[in-house]
């Protein structure tokens, strides 16, 4: 069985569609459900509907037959290999949350004082990917595009 990263497929799809001169997409969407397997998709297709995921598996791109190569797998640390294609060692978020080794603080993956929250001031929304060390496929994509696309997280 070929092993791929899901950001290598999807860079090879990108690559082969420009090369092919097929227009470049004017939305690209990410989709990671938590504890979701991908044969799911086509297990409970039935149950979709049109305008769901049966039009995402109709008209979009699926990567399919997919594993992680890490354990123990949380929710920050996959999503985070998911998007930058590589292993915690490289992107640097190894869980949800860690022990500081400088001051002993636990430390939220995406807690960044730095930064305020869009449309209001609770502390709890003081969040970033400012400790993700790699960068992700929207990061390259912006790269790609001379920083004309838009590239929005939630």
């Amino acid at each position: 069985m070929r092993r791929f990263s899901i950001v290598s497929a999807l860079l090879d799809a990108l690559v082969s569609a420009s090369a092919q001169s097929i227009p470049r997409p004017k939305l690209v969407v990410g989709i990671v459900v938590d504890q979701m397997r991908w044969d799911y998709l086509y297990r409970y297709y039935d149950r979709y509907t049109p305008g769901g995921f049966k039009r995402l598996l109709s008209e979009g791109f699926s990567c399919e037959d997919t594993y992680i190569s890490h354990l123990p797998s949380f929710t920050a640390v996959g999503h985070t290999t998911i998007f930058t294609g590589t292993v915690p060692s490289i992107h640097g978020i190894t869980g949800n949350d860690w022990i500081d080794q400088a001051t002993g603080k636990d430390i939220y993956c995406t807690a960044d004082s730095s930064v305020q929250p869009v449309g209001g001031t609770a502390p709890a929304g003081n969040m970033s990917p400012r400790n993700e060390l790699a960068t992700t496929i929207t990061d390259e994509l912006m790269l790609a595009t001379n920083f004309r696309s838009r590239v929005v997280g939630i």
